[in-house]
């Protein structure tokens, strides 16, 4: 009885995962496949596809389907945004890559009008000037995020968050120079397919989605401070949230 797609990336997925294939390891192919499933070629492309999708594989034009190298990112919400690591003057990336290499790349910081809808989150007017800062993040050499955040210019203008050089601890540690430390964040997610722009900009897979991320950032007294958006590269992150009920 002939395979599903499903059922034929599931026995790939259990062979990566037990380290019968390891990274970097070519996939059976289309026709070694259809052998020894009994399955029509498309439903054997399909099962590769599913792989690719769920970024354990990658297509290389031309060779085959191989174990993708890359290790997952786990991207820890609450921990990555706790005082305790950027007061200490420590990335906000470094609790969720450790010492694995990290580069920041088309870093582009300036001032504008606010977007509509970021003047509604800053609740701040529309045509009040913000600074802009836009960016990608590569990991171990691959794209991995694209984010753009936004801030009032009246709180930051002049300071190194107007600069391509925050310093120690990035924009929160900044913005806590000034006063306006953020103490709380809200995070909406969702997950899409990307356009062919964003596909070229983090590179990704075909079939592969991306989760798009907009944080506001709080002081105490409740004014919004910062306005990040972000798209991620869905193949390769883990998100993980510890709440407490």
């Amino acid at each position: 009885m002939a395979e599903t797609a499903r059922q034929i990336a599931d026995d790939l997925r259990a062979r990566i995962d037990s380290g019968d294939l390891t990274p970097g390891a070519r996939l059976p192919g289309e026709p070694a496949l259809v052998k020894t499933y009994g399955v029509a070629k498309e439903t054997a492309r399909r099962a590769l596809t599913l792989l690719v999708t769920e970024g354990l594989a990658v297509r290389r034009r031309g060779s085959g389907t191989y174990v993708r190298e890359f290790r997952p990112i786990r991207r820890v919400g609450n921990r990555r945004l706790a005082k305790e690591g950027w007061g200490s003057g420590r990335s906000i990336w470094s609790a969720d890559l450790g010492d694995r290499e990290f580069t920041v790349a088309d870093l582009k910081v300036y001032e504008a009008e606010s977007p509509r809808q970021i003047a509604r989150l800053l609740e701040i007017e529309a045509s009040e000037p913000v600074i802009v800062r836009s960016r990608r993040f590569l990991v171990e050499g691959e794209p991995v995020q694209a984010a753009t955040s936004y801030l009032p210019a009246e709180l930051v203008r002049g300071s190194a968050i107007a600069q391509h050089d925050t310093g120690p601890g990035g924009t929160p540690a900044r913005l806590a120079d000034l006063g306006f430390a953020p103490v709380r964040f809200t995070e909406e997610v969702r997950a899409r397919m990307p356009t062919q722009q964003e596909k070229e900009l983090l590179q990704l897979s075909e079939a592969t989605p991306v989760v798009e991320i907009c944080r506001t950032a709080f002081t105490e007294e409740g004014r919004a401070v910062e306005v990040a958006q972000m798209l991620l590269d869905g193949g390769v992150y883990v998100m993980e949230y510890n709440l407490e009920s």
